[in-house]
């Protein structure tokens, strides 16, 4: 029996399927190629819960076969090769019983294991954890998160030198998953690039509006509560089904027991929200050039921008020269300030674009 827990709308982390909404045909897809032996690219914008699935397809994959091994590893702080093979050998460590160096903590005393990685022994590292893999006897199914961040390392080769060890390893599947799909896209899909053609392309969208309502409302009748489909509609339609917003505002109001569920409540939640990230969008915007800001709160207000240096929407917001909305553009586009969707340019994090459109 899964564990029942305070809130059941989770903002992050994964608990049991209980607590895990729908994508019924994306996790079917996921442990379908896994079990044909085939490796994965998973691609969603962030926030779309592409970790929670992952984490969701690992959990059934140790129901269906409890020897086998699961890792999930989260590239996105990593800089370097050397960060990687910290990551990466940590977490084969923790999962697979590697029996490494025994050190002493400096601090606490204790003996604690870990892998011996310096500067410059990093390739060695790596193929004394890829050796371990290889030669082990179980099933081993690994999650490199925003995958895309190994292109950004200063070392050369760094692709190269793991699809080396990868293509070799057929009891360990791989699923390489990001946020930036055209950089994963590059890798993955272009002749010139290691990884070309070695997996399945995997992409997830928004959850279907239906079955979130029932998977919300079905927690708040457990409260005595109502959550109406007109109540919801209007979240599920402000965040887009983006599942991260729509989590944050529904944990908001089920933790305010005795509330009712109505437009009232649904506004007050998302102003709190607003309001607690104030100090920080303010910071932000004190950080960057005055252009890019100006040029950040007009996306905001447009909420959707088709066409950046269409004239119009230079005019309207007294925008300057194209040269200088496209150099603001692509440095935004990089730090993740701004995303590209098919439908046009947005304010990455929507809470922050609510901001900029109230205040601005």
């Amino acid at each position: 029996m899964d564990t029942k827990i305070v809130n059941p709308f989770l903002i992050t982390g994964y608990e049991s399927p209980e607590y895990f909404c729908d994508r019924k045909k994306e996790t079917a897809a996921l442990l379908d190629t896994l079990h044909n032996g085939r490796n994965i690219t998973l691609t969603s914008p962030r926030r779309l819960g592409k970790t929670g699935l992952i984490k969701h397809v690992f959990h059934l994959i140790k129901e269906q076969d409890a020897q086998a091994t699961a890792i999930y590893i989260d590239l996105y702080p990593t800089e370097s090769l050397y960060d990687f093979t910290q990551a990466f050998a940590s977490a084969v460590l923790g999962h697979k019983g590697l029996r490494p160096n025994l050190t002493v903590d400096q601090i606490t005393g204790q003996p604690k294991f870990g892998l011996d990685v310096t500067a410059g022994t990093e390739a060695s590292t790596l193929e004394q954890v890829f050796n371990y893999l290889k030669q082990s006897e179980k099933t081993c199914y690994i999650a490199f998160d925003e995958f895309q961040q190994i292109a950004n390392y200063p070392e050369k080769n760094v692709e190269a030198l793991l699809r080396s060890y990868v293509q070799d390893l057929h009891n360990v599947h791989f699923i390489f998953s990001g946020s930036q799909s055209h950089m994963l896209g590059e890798m993955f899909l272009s002749p010139k690039r290691p990884f070309y053609q070695s997996t399945s392309e995997i992409t997830i969208g928004i959850i279907d509006e239906d079955a979130y309502y029932r998977f919300a409302e079905s927690f708040f009748k457990g409260q005595s509560r109502s959550l109406s489909k007109e109540v919801f509609h209007y979240l599920y339609a402000a965040y887009e089904g983006y599942t991260w917003y729509i989590q944050m505002i529904l944990n908001r109001m089920y933790a305010k027991t005795g509330r009712v569920i109505d437009s009232t409540l649904l506004q007050e939640c998302m102003l709190e929200i607003l309001q607690e990230n104030e100090f920080y969008y303010q910071h932000l915007l004190q950080v960057y050039p005055k252009g890019q800001v100006k040029l950040i709160k007009a996306i905001a207000k447009e909420k959707k921008v088709k066409e950046i240096t269409a004239g119009g929407f230079i005019t309207k917001y007294g925008l300057t020269a194209t040269s200088s909305v496209k150099s603001a553009l692509s440095r935004m586009l990089e730090e993740e300030i701004v995303y590209r969707s098919p439908d046009g340019y947005m304010v990455y994090d929507r809470f922050f674009g609510q901001w900029l459109e109230a205040r601005y």
